[in-house]
């Protein structure tokens, strides 16, 4: 069926993060456009809602597990969107990817132990590194012409420190939307085996990729790869149900397997949200084509800021997304610090994005803005935005 993704959905009063409680998380100010948490303001798929309604009717709602059509689910989304053959006993399912971070973190490392993240990063990353008493080595990510690579020479030398444990992934990388090559995950995977570092690869935007693009599973390059790492993944992003808490970490390496779920075991994690089992086989047994519509959606939004921001705001440049519906906008022109940025854009603009010091010192001066709504709101908020630095 076809979805309408212009349609403005009103999310006030059905406490959402978003939008009701963006006064604790980012601005006091109600009046300000909600563009900063990563869930979108679409409607999920007709065969979610409709799984989710039909197992409300049963009317109980009592301790739930998993049934092998969920894992089959996932099997064959996994083949069938990344070619990645996985099996169902690979998949360990948990409540939410950044929970399963701080459970690897504590499963893999003691404390004092080193992580390596690139920075600019999703701010948990060094969260569940730093509350779990274990040193954040930061790999910051080059940022040159518009465009972020990776520094490989840095990354190397951190990953040669006998400290360092583990190297937290982000790919597709959120906030920059980079889409790493296969090269460029072949050379992370190379620099980690030789150093035995293991690789955690966050995949929960892998999904949404713009055209042109490909993502790579960093497990599926080679046998030695999917031994000496973990994905995670989740249908969150990608069918906008984060709410239901429901993730899917997939680990190759049994013995790595084993003490993944003995952490489970001992953190107490035990059935899963019903909603979230239904939802979930749902979303990828039958909603592909509203992911693709999504996608299609996301790349016009895409080329509205590009094309907004190219004729009325010239100053404020775009980072080019290449998967994810975040784009990462830099400020750097305006010569503001990191507090000055959040009270400009909040004060004078009235638009709530995520602050770039919020992804670590590399993000000073940018910020993150969410476009998985509907166009409209993008160019209330563009509009807003280029007003005020008008008047600047």
């Amino acid at each position: 069926m076809r979805y309408n993704f212009d349609k403005v959905v009103d999310r006030v009063g059905t406490n959402s993060i978003k939008w009701d409680f963006m006064d604790r998380f980012i601005s006091k100010d109600s009046s300000c456009i909600p563009l900063w948490i990563a869930d979108m303001d679409f409607e999920c798929a007709k065969p979610i809602v409709d799984a989710i309604e039909k197992r409300a009717k049963h009317l109980v709602f009592g301790y739930s597990d998993k049934p092998d059509s969920y894992y089959e689910s996932v099997v064959k989304w996994m083949k069938k969107r990344h070619n990645w053959d996985i099996t169902k006993e690979s998949i360990c399912v948990t409540p939410g990817i950044v929970k399963a971070l701080s459970f690897i973190v504590q499963t893999y490392t003691d404390k004092g132990d080193g992580v390596i993240i690139q920075t600019p990063v999703y701010g948990p990353f060094t969260k569940v590194v730093e509350n779990n008493g274990r040193v954040v080595y930061d790999n910051r990510l080059k940022y040159e012409n518009n465009r972020y690579t990776i520094d490989f020479e840095d990354l190397e030398k951190k990953a040669k420190n006998p400290s360092v444990k583990l190297m937290i992934l982000c790919s597709p990388h959120n906030p920059i939307s980079r889409v790493w090559t296969k090269e460029e995950l072949t050379r992370i995977g190379q620099i980690c085996i030789d150093n035995n570092v293991m690789v955690v690869s966050d995949e929960i935007h892998s999904d949404i990729i713009y055209k042109g693009h490909k993502h790579t599973p960093f497990a599926s390059i080679s046998e030695e790869f999917a031994n000496n790492c973990i994905v995670c993944s989740a249908p969150s992003k990608t069918f906008n149900i984060a709410g239901l808490e429901t993730s899917n970490i997939i680990i190759y390496n049994e013995k790595i397997r084993k003490e993944y779920l003995k952490t489970l075991d001992r953190m107490g994690i035990k059935g899963h949200n019903p909603f979230g089992i239904v939802a979930t086989e749902a979303a990828y047994n039958e909603a592909e084509d509203w992911v693709e519509q999504v996608i299609d959606y996301l790349e016009e939004n895409v080329k509205f800021v590009e094309t907004f921001l190219e004729e009325k705001i010239p100053n404020i440049k775009l980072v080019k997304p290449e998967g994810t519906f975040l784009l990462w906008l830099d400020f750097t022109s305006l010569g503001l610090d990191g507090s000055e940025l959040k009270s400009f854009l909040e004060k004078e603009a009235k638009i709530a994005l995520d602050q770039g010091v919020n992804f670590g010192k590399a993000g000073i001066g940018f910020a993150r803005l969410n476009i998985g709504c509907s166009r409209k709101t993008i160019e209330l908020a563009l509009a807003r935005l280029e007003k005020a630095i008008n008047k600047k």
